[in-house]
């Protein structure tokens, strides 16, 4: 792969930033090693965005909430960049939910980048690469970044942990049961939008609107920020304007106490710490002693003829004779 120029893609070049992505994206070592000396060179113009995780059930209307939502920023001067976070092709490992055709309106616009973050793959899987998009697309002038995920599961929790406001969209009449969604997740979110607000569904979505809100202020309890329940239509573009309000909210108020920057920083260095891990783990894989010796110990632990523990400890005395 040619060279890619960092100030290409700082002047906001659609076709250089993708060809960076994909660089971030490749496995092969020399790529990886020419993907971080570009991510270095553009870290000090990354960060200047405000990243917002948007989670939900299938069916709940995620890709016409951005679609819309999305527009409005648009008319109010934004630069915007969707992420959206993909099951992978067994086949071919991409990315399979084609999300431009789910976006028609979205994705024609010049200030808006649109990308799908392929779940699987080495080094973090959609961590690593989700992360290292958006830094590519701050540091190409985006100023804000949504990003999907596609289901209720894991990348929920690691979407979560990269962004600064998540926020789960709910629809009408989910009753206690939150619709299926994991406790943990529901912790995790800073507003929970109810979606479909509108016709039959309007005086459904009130009564759940209440419903959540009392449901949160048992969840919840943190000094920093009090999460909200809000309604919305993204088909009707009605409500938008109070969940962007609520957002810029958010960033006024945590920036104000330093909690903003904290939770990056925090953001960071757990990210750091997954890829110390996922390095660690690439090193077993490949080490050549490792992949002779392994099954030979699985099937002594299979015959509990040693421990896991005992076994454990022989790959890693493997590991540190290499």
């Amino acid at each position: 792969m040619p060279q890619i120029d960092a100030n290409s893609v700082r002047a906001g070049n659609r076709r250089s930033l993708a060809k960076a992505i994909t660089l971030t994206e490749s496995s092969l070592p020399a790529h990886r090693e020419q993907a971080q000396q570009l991510l270095e060179a553009l870290l000090p113009y990354t960060g200047n965005s405000i990243r917002i995780g948007i989670s939900g059930v299938p069916g709940v209307g995620k890709s016409t909430f951005i679609e819309s939502f999305g527009q409005l920023l648009l008319a109010a001067g934004h630069r915007v960049a969707v992420l959206a976070v993909d099951p992978s092709s067994p086949v071919a490992g991409g990315s399979i939910m084609g999300d431009k055709t789910r976006m028609e309106q979205l994705s024609r616009e010049e200030n808006v980048f649109i990308r799908p973050t392929p779940s699987g793959g080495t080094l973090g899987g959609v961590a690593q690469k989700t992360r290292e998009t958006m830094l590519l697309c701050e540091a190409a002038g985006y100023d804000v970044i949504l990003v999907e995920t596609v289901g209720v599961g894991q990348s929920e929790f690691q979407v979560a942990g990269m962004v600064d406001f998540f926020m789960l969209l709910m629809l009408p009449g989910g009753g206690d049961e939150l619709q299926g969604i994991k406790k943990g997740i529901v912790e995790l979110a800073d507003a929970m939008v109810i979606n479909k607000s509108d016709g039959d569904g309007e005086r459904i979505a009130a009564a759940t609107q209440s419903q959540y809100q009392s449901a949160f202020s048992l969840l919840r309890n943190e000094a920093h920020w009090t999460p909200v329940v809000m309604r919305c239509s993204a088909l009707k573009k009605v409500g938008l304007d109070e969940v962007w309000s609520t957002i810029q909210s958010y960033v006024t108020s945590t920036r104000s106490t330093g909690f903003f920057e904290h939770r990056r920083s925090t953001q960071n260095r757990e990210w750091m710490q997954q890829l110390v891990q996922a390095m660690l783990l690439q090193r077993l894989k490949d080490n050549e002693a490792v992949i002779a010796e392994l099954p030979v110990l699985e099937a002594e632990v299979e015959a509990q003829h040693i421990t896991p523990y005992a076994a454990a400890r022989r790959v890693i005395e493997l590991l540190d004779k290499a």
